[in-house]
């Protein structure tokens, strides 16, 4: 028989060198307003872009990337 599972959504931001997960705030959101949403709290998100989603450990993973370029 076949089993069909809804994997949880898992956000992963990189911070100070240290991956923070963020939670799914609502299942029924998309990545973008996800990422609206945590930026009230996390303000490079911003500016941030979201990797492609890879399966991890049962969890659809996403990765907020940030994009801030450096001078020089």
């Amino acid at each position: 028989m076949l089993l069909a599972t809804h994997l949880e959504r898992v956000f992963i931001l990189k911070e100070k060198g240290q991956d923070i997960r963020l939670t799914d705030p609502e299942p029924r959101w998309s990545v973008e307003a996800v990422m609206n949403f945590y930026a009230g709290t996390y303000p490079m998100l911003t500016t941030a872009k979201v990797s492609a989603p890879q399966i991890k450990d049962d969890a659809v993973e996403y990765r907020f990337e940030s994009v801030m370029g450096t001078k020089g």
